[in-house]
Formats: C-alpha cells, structure tokens, sequence
C-alpha cells in the first residue's frame, strides 16, 4: 500500500518550528562570532614567533578539527552543567543545555576559523608587513590596521561557506535533546505520526536557506575575483 501523504501537521507547528529556527540562527551567529574572535587570536599564535603560542594554537586546532562535533557536544553536554553548578551553585535540574551547545560549537568552529584566516593572512603580501615596520607601526598596529582588513577581504567567501557549514551542523545539537529547528521538527513529527513529511519539510527550508545563502558566496566570490 502507497504511503498516503498528510501535510495538515505542518501550519499549527510553524510557531515551534519557527523557535526552532531561532535557537539555531542563534547558535549560528554566536558561534560564528566567538569563533572567528578566537579564531582570529589562534591564527595570529600559530604565525607568532613565540614557540608556546604557536605550539598551543597548533595543539588546539588539531585537537578539534580532528574529533567529530557530535562528540564534542557530547562532551559539552556532560561536562558543562557539571561545571557551571559548581561555580554558580545553580540548582540542580538547571537547564543548561543552550550554554553547552553555544560553548560547544564556538570552540570546535574557532579551530576552523583558525585555518581560514590564517590561510588569509598568509594571503597578503609579504611586503605589506615590512612596509608597515618601515612606518613605525607595531606588529599588532600592522595586523590590525593592515594585514586584517586585506586578509578578511580575500578570505570572506571561504568565512561565509563555513558559516553555512555550520548552520547546517546545529541540527547536530539533538544530542543534547536541545529543541534546535531540526529536533523541533522531529518532536512534531514524532508527536503526530508525520516524521516522513515533517523531515521532508525541514530539509525543504534547509535547502532554501543555505542555496540563498550559497549564491551570496557565489557573487562575493566573483566580485572578490574581479577586484
């Protein structure tokens, strides 16, 4: 017998779902920002000419980029609550599963950033720096004010397919049975008997989000290319 389609679940769930959607832009946009703050920090270590720098950004990146998310969130999750009762005496069956994926992600993305914008440093001539030493700049005058602009310019494109990359990875936060869009969408369909159509309905809005989101890099890309 023929699976017999229902979409009926779909208009009274848009309210969740669209909680849903906000938990994961804001998991989004948090780790996109803590992440390229310290991935920015760790880039700058692993070019230092300071050797325990460069060994801890070196130790740190490879470390995350060579564990899975879901077993960092995992780990997150368990550790996290445990350590955040301690220091703030919160009660226990405190939810604290946001703070876990926020904390979470923003250090596994980081070791990514860390790559790009040390690939975008490395990008910018040689002779920029030297040019900056010759003014009197300081070496972080010459990064902040120089070789950081010219580097997030060349690099935006790459910054901006990983930050679709990781819009896509909250709906690994179900690991933590964190309502993220993707968890909403399964609980909905759990509830009602529509997994099949509330799936194909997530998917549906992951796909349009992300290919807009694709085009954008596209045109960045051919405008950056033209420059």
């Amino acid at each position: 017998m023929a699976y017999e389609f229902d979409w009926s679940s779909i208009p009274n769930a848009l309210p969740f779902l669209g909680q849903g959607l906000l938990v994961s832009l804001e998991i989004t946009l948090t780790a996109l920002v803590v992440g390229m703050v310290w991935g920015t920090l760790l880039a700058m270590m692993r070019l230092s000419g300071s050797t325990p720098l460069r060994w801890f950004a070196t130790g740190y990146v490879n470390l995350f980029r060579a564990v899975p998310l879901v077993m960092v969130l995992l780990w997150f999750f368990l550790v996290i609550p445990q350590l955040l009762t301690g220091m703030f005496n919160l009660q226990p069956g405190t939810d604290v599963r946001m703070v876990s994926a926020l904390v979470g992600f923003a250090l596994f993305e980081s070791a990514y950033y860390a790559e790009i914008i040390r690939a975008g440093i490395q990008s910018v001539s040689k002779g920029q720096m030297a040019a900056a030493s010759a003014l009197g700049l300081s070496y972080g005058q010459t990064m902040r004010l120089v070789i950081l602009p010219q580097a997030m310019r060349n690099m935006l494109p790459l910054l901006l397919t990983q930050a679709i990359v990781l819009f896509q990875d909250t709906s690994l936060v179900y690991v933590s049975a964190l309502a993220d869009f993707f968890g909403a969408a399964y609980k909905v369909g759990d509830r009602d008997g529509r997994l099949v159509e509330l799936l194909l309905f997530a998917g549906a809005v992951y796909f349009v989000l992300c290919f807009g989101l694709s085009r954008l890099v596209q045109s960045l890309q051919r405008k950056t290319a033209a420059h």
